[in-house]
């Protein structure tokens, strides 16, 4: 067993964080089936979209929020990996514009590796998630794995006037991001050892920071799609958004949201496995300017901000929201007419 004060949970996962996801390429071929599934109107959102969450129309104008989401650890402390995977799973109901309303745990834990102590400390992090999210952690399930892993389903609500989903943009959105891009290059600098002394607290602090301003986004009418970016990178989350909406999207590359550190760390080669994976993925459907736009563009994001496709009439109340959360108002892009490819990034 190992010390409690010497454990690096990273050193005991082949992954990191959302970078730990199928491809989603693979996940398109795993999810094909021939088995015809039950048709339910009272499924207003299921698995054809993609989309963060399932939502079940509950009949008296709400509906339930339904999601799980757990990975390996992307950062070496144990409390502040349980927190950043809780702060992630419970994000799906914030993209959706819901409140959440309890969690269970999902625990895979290499017994004949690691103490129990580390899987508690694992365990709290999570639990002061769902504290600062004003809910209950109210079970769970543990197995015996050969790499750590915790994550949550959580399940939410929500008006559903105010439902908000990756697939109803409409032409004119400006686009905006609640969190800056690039924890997953630091994360993969932290796990190379070369990461500064100085940006360590930075890819942590953001990953643990709550999407609650999704539930007061889905307040504003002109709000038309949301959905938090995770580790299909803004490029697949867009790709996502833009192919559900049947539009297309123009950025500004400078205008996207960003860590200012990240180039050092690219001109290092620190780019997780997950860059290229998504690449391969969406890349097809992506023009850009600049090849090396993508190291950043396509970048796993865990935990990630909130990305949202406002109408212009709505932009100004957007905006205010954001500048009272200290988030800047950055519009990066606007969706547009459908072209052949799905982004163009300038």
């Amino acid at each position: 067993m190992s010390n409690l004060s010497e454990v690096k949970l990273t050193q005991y996962s082949h992954g990191a964080g959302c970078g730990c996801k199928i491809a989603p390429s693979v996940l398109t071929d795993i999810l094909k089936s021939n088995i015809t599934p039950i048709h339910d109107n009272k499924l207003l959102v299921g698995n054809d979209s993609r989309d963060d969450a399932a939502v079940y129309d509950m009949g008296d104008g709400t509906a339930i929020i339904s999601t799980t989401d757990f990975f390996m650890p992307i950062v070496d402390d144990a409390f502040t990996f349980g927190k950043i995977a809780a702060a992630n799973a419970i994000s799906d109901i914030y993209a959706m514009g819901g409140q959440p309303l309890l969690a269970i745990a999902i625990l895979g834990w290499p017994i004949n590796k690691l103490s129990p102590e580390v899987a508690s400390q694992v365990m709290d992090g999570g639990r002061q998630a769902c504290k600062e999210a004003g809910i209950v952690l109210a079970g769970g399930h543990s197995i015996d794995s050969p790499e750590p892993i915790f994550g949550l389903a959580v399940t939410g609500r929500v008006d559903i006037a105010k439902l908000k989903c990756n697939d109803t943009a409409t032409k004119g959105c400006k686009l905006y991001l609640t969190k800056p891009l690039g924890v997953g290059i630091l994360s993969t600098a932290q796990k190379k050892g070369i990461l500064k002394d100085e940006h360590a607290h930075i890819a942590p602090t953001l990953m643990s920071q709550l999407n609650k301003l999704g539930a007061e986004l889905a307040t504003i009418d002109g709000v038309k799609a949301m959905t938090d970016v995770t580790g299909f990178s803004l490029i697949g989350h867009l790709s996502e958004m833009c192919e559900g909406s049947q539009l297309s999207a123009k950025l500004a590359y400078e205008l996207v949201p960003k860590l200012p550190m990240l180039q050092d760390y690219i001109d290092q080669n620190c780019m997780p496995g997950g860059t290229g994976r998504n690449w391969l993925s969406y890349g097809h459907q992506v023009v850009l300017k600049d090849e090396t736009y993508r190291h950043t563009l396509c970048d796993p994001q865990t935990s990630g901000g909130l990305l949202i496709a406002a109408e212009d009439f709505a932009v100004e109340e957007v905006e205010q929201l954001l500048k009272q959360n200290d988030i800047a108002p950055v519009c990066f892009g606007e969706l547009i007419e459908q072209q052949d490819k799905l982004i163009y990034v300038e």
